[in-house]
This record gives C-alpha cells, structure tokens and sequence, in this order.
C-alpha cells in the first residue's frame, strides 16, 4: 500500500469516529470525574447538630404539593422576581417560584419553581436555628407567629415563638433580587445560663437535572479560604460528608442556571458542611464553630441570608460588591472568565441596543473580525509567501528525503533566506479558538443567554437548531438519532466552510485535499449538538472570511495560484 494511500485510511477511520463516536466519546470523557474527598486539617467531620435534621425532611413517600402547601400556616412572599410563601411551621423558606424564568419556551409554559416543601417531589428548603446546652430551641414542628402575612421587599416579618421558657425572634426580609436576610435573636429569659449557636441548612431532594460536567458545574458549591470550590458532586456526599472551616464564605447547591446558597455572617467562625440524610436527599449546612454562653436577661443576635434564584450576572457581581466574597464565581466561568466576562457584557449590550441576541452575536463575530483584520492580512502575506516557496521546499524534501535532520536544517535555512515565518498563518486561528471557547462557556452558562430568539424556528439560542431535513423538517413522524440530528444552522456550517475551503489554493500533496475536502462535513457532525448561537457565529465568521479573502486575493494574486511543481 503506498504512503498516501495509509495515511487517508488513517485519516478516514478518525473521521468515522468522530462523525459516529462523538457523542459517546463527549458523554464517557468531558464529565469530571469524582475527586477524592478532602477533610480540612485532616480532622474528622463533625456531624452537623441534629435539630438540623428530622423525620419530616426525609419521607418516605412524596406528596401532592399543593396538599402540603394547605397543611400548614403561611405567609405570602412577592417580589418583582419571586413568588411563593414562607411555611411558619420550623419557620422554612420552601415555596418559590421564579416569576421572569420559564420552564419552556412555550407560551404558557409555568415559571421555574426552584424550592417546594418537605413531602413533595423535588423538595427543596431552607431552615434557620439555634444548639445548645439546655436552651430548647425551637424545633421543624414549631409553629411561630408572624407580625404580618406578607413578605414583600417594602414589608419585612418577624416571626417569634417562646421554647423552653426562652423567647426566639427572626426578623426576615427580601430585597427586589433573590436575596433573603435574616436576623435571629435568643433571649435567655430563663433563670440559668445556656449556651447557643447558630445554624442554617438546606435540604434538597433528588440531585440536579443538569449534568455536572469537566466546563460547568452543577452540584454541591462552597466558597472557603478565599476561593469557590466546584470539585465536588453528589456522589462525593454519598461517599462520606465534606466540612470547611471557614471565616465568613457561603455554602449551597448549584444547577447551572440556579442556586440555592446560605451565606453566614462573614465576620464569623463557621463550619460549612455537605451530607446525605437518606431518601435522596442532601443538605448544604453551616453551623458557628464556638457556642457562645448567654446569661439570664441578655440575647444572643446573628445575622445572615439566603439566595435563591437565577444566577444572573449583574446581579451576583452586586452582591459580592455589597459584602459576599467571590459571589459572583457562582457562575463556573473557570479560567477563561477573563475572555468570556468581557464577550459576555459586549455581548448584552450589543443586546440591549439591538434587542436580538442573535443579531448582538452577529454584531460581536463583525467586531472580532474588524479587530483581528490586520492579522488576517498578514497571515495571507504569509501564505503567499510559503507558497511561493514551496517548490524550493519540495525540492529539499526530493534531496534529503533519507536525511530528516539535515532536511529540517536546510528548511529552516531556507525560511530565515526568505525570511518567511511558517507559524504566521496559524495566528489568527489560535486567537479564535479562547474566543469561540469563551462564547460557547457565556452561551451555557449565562441566564440572560437562556430561551432566548433569534429568527424564524430558532427560540433559544443556547439550545441546539431543533429542526432537521432528514425527518423533512418535522412533516415526518420520526426523529432520527441524536448522533444524525443534523439541523439547519450546522447543515449551513458545513456549506459556508466548504466555500470557504474552495477558495483557499488547491494544496499540491494529494492527501491534504482529500482532508479539506471532507473537513467541512465531519465539522458540521461535530457542531450539531452545540448551541445554535455557536453556529451562528461560526457562520458569519466564515461568510466575513469569503469577503476577506476574496479582496485580499486581490491584493495578493501569488496565493490563489499553487506554484508548479518542481520538474524531476
């Protein structure tokens, strides 16, 4: 077999693989995979206060929720992004729902319900408290009293309730955000001293629908010692409980769009744990490291709050600016966040001035391409340069084909004679790859990118084109497999780079053709699961690529022609 032949047969089989093998491959490698746990200090996990778990956290059986919802005294909650109600018994925040957020592109799809009730199906909680040395504090089955029967960001409540011969307060309220605040006060009206601690847990049923992957998080989140750590799943917690001793930070769960995170008193001492409690289900827990004595006639007073709501940009970055270190790396941006924060705010106020996201994309792949124009022009020079070249190249390779070192003395002599650098092209490709990665990161993981439009059947740019020619566009009932689900946009992917590539000068090696040639296809195989948005992009960069290309043809006339091969 020749050499040409081998390595187009290598070059085939790889593409099969990838055409075929993608998703697999994408499912079985890109996930992360459990880390080791890690105790702090290497001291044993405490096991967080019992008053913090209770049989009704965990049932059995799961219920209708609106039947829970009747079984015990509320009060309304209503803000500009939230409804729902505060459950007076055990004093819980456990009924949300996200008002601006549906859960489909539909028209009457509901809103996001992000926490419901101890018994139903996704439950989803939050609860505050005191533990301690002879100070009975009040338990799940509590039943407090409210100043008022509304939660609203103007009318805060305060709930109160006498235990054990003690008097306990908390003082709730909401901002126009998702930001809960709570306050709590123990009064020792007793005769003896006690001892007391604060806590708050919360309790989530089931773990995230979202797929917890090796580029976004979805799971467990804690932020410790001045920084957010995402290394940690759900099957962490099966394994065995995490604690973090912690000055201040914040501890929670985290799907990709949502979160659900307690935030101490960042002046404090905590402890910051995660655990099962059985039944499926986890809970976020911290808990003041040291009880603190409160004599007969004095209070003990802690503050803290709870978010629970999408996790928008602006938003978060406002509340890590208000007082809660690293709040804002709830969003996983990972190491590109210094790329992706910027293409992110263009790309929102490309937005709001547009009010297209699709067109804001557009606009965003035009700013890129004016701003890499200059090196797109260089790397032409480039190429025409190392085409120019290229019969003294082949006749190199013809003389010293038996000597590899002193062929690669003599190329590099001859780049330095004709003072051609060989990288230069590669240039404005290496600048797109941190770009077109950061765009894909802002498309996943940003709320403000989440069902939203662009034109015709394309509803959310962040999801993948829903429609294919192979079921003739949904006239037929069959929906082909994932792996052939080839919609629209990447089918026009293909296209648009296939002109692309047909412009570029013919390559003289055999092999480097056949490779071209079938580049634009196993890329469109590869793209058609990715977010249309992404595609989109790709699109109009190719299509600017044509533009630029054919006036820097004219401008560079030696690149359209390959050079005649060397005679023998």
């Amino acid at each position: 077999m020749k050499e040409e032949q081998k390595n187009f047969l290598i070059f085939a089989v790889i593409a099969a693989i990838i055409l075929f093998a993608w998703e697999p491959i994408v499912g079985r490698f890109f996930p992360t995979p459990p880390p080791p746990v890690t105790i702090e200090g290497g001291k044993t996990v405490a096991q967080p206060d019992p008053r913090a778990v209770s049989t009704p956290d965990t049932p059995t059986e799961l219920r209708d929720r609106t039947a829970v919802l009747r079984e015990s005294p509320r009060i309304a909650i209503e803000t500009p992004r939230v409804r729902g109600s505060l459950n007076l018994r055990g004093a819980r925040i456990d009924d949300l729902v996200l008002v601006r957020h549906a859960e489909t592109i539909a028209e009457n799809s509901d809103p996001i319900r992000l926490l419901s009730p101890s018994g139903t199906e996704n439950a989803y909680f939050a609860s505050f408290g005191w533990s301690g040395d002879g100070l009975g504090a009040p338990g799940p089955d509590t039943v407090w009293t409210a100043s008022g029967n509304r939660l609203t960001p103007e009318t805060p409540v305060t709930l109160s309730t006498v235990s054990n011969g003690h008097t306990f307060r908390m003082q709730i309220s909401v901002d126009k955000g998702y930001m809960f605040s709570v306050r709590q006060v123990a009064a020792n009206t007793g005769a003896q001293a006690v001892s007391a601690a604060p806590y708050a847990y919360l309790n989530r049923h089931q773990d995230s629908a979202d797929t917890d992957t090796w580029t976004i998080h979805a799971g467990p989140m804690v932020s410790h010692g001045g920084r957010v750590d995402y290394t940690n799943d759900y099957d962490d917690l099966d394994e065995q409980p995490l604690s973090f001793a912690s000055r201040g930070g914040w501890v929670g769960f985290t799907d990709i769009y949502w979160l659900a995170a307690l935030v101490p008193d960042q002046g404090s001492q905590v402890d910051l744990r995660f655990r099962p409690t059985g039944n499926g289900n986890y809970q976020a827990f911290y808990q003041a490291n040291q009880a603190r004595v409160i004599q007969p006639g004095q209070a003990l007073v802690s503050t803290s709050r709870f978010f629970a709501g999408a996790k928008e940009v602006d938003l978060l970055d406002q509340y890590e600016a208000e007082g809660i270190p690293l709040f804002g790396k709830a969003i996983d941006w990972g190491w590109f966040e210094i790329v992706e924060k910027p293409i992110f705010h263009y790309l929102d106020w490309l937005f709001r001035l547009v009010g297209n996201f699709g067109l804001a994309i557009i606009l965003l792949t035009f700013t890129i391409r004016l701003i890499m124009f200059p090196i797109a022009q260089k790397q032409f020079a480039s190429f025409a340069s190392m085409r120019a070249i290229q019969p003294k190249m082949k006749a190199l390779q013809e003389r010293h084909k038996e000597d590899k070192p002193r062929l690669q003395q003599e190329m590099m002599k001859l780049y330095k004679d004709e003072k051609v650098n060989p990288l230069a092209g590669c240039l404005p490709t290496l600048l797109q790859i941190p770009i077109f990665y950061a765009l894909y990161k802002v498309l996943m993981l940003t709320i403000e990118m989440r069902h939203q439009p662009f034109v015709l059947w394309i509803q959310d740019l962040s999801a993948p084109d829903p429609l294919t020619p192979l079921n003739l566009f949904g006239l037929l009932a069959f929906t082909p497999p994932s792996f052939l689900h080839i919609g629209v946009f990447p089918i026009l992917l293909g296209i648009s780079m296939y002109f692309q590539f047909k412009l570029n000068p013919a390559p003289m090696d055999e092999i480097q053709k056949q490779v071209f040639a079938l580049m634009p296809w196993v890329l469109m195989f590869v793209m058609a699961p990715f977010a249309v948005g992404l595609q989109v992009y790709w699109i109009t960069s190719n299509l600017l690529t044509i533009a630029q290309q054919q006036w820097l043809y004219s401008r560079h006339p030696a690149l359209k022609t390959a050079p005649a091969k060397p005679s023998k």
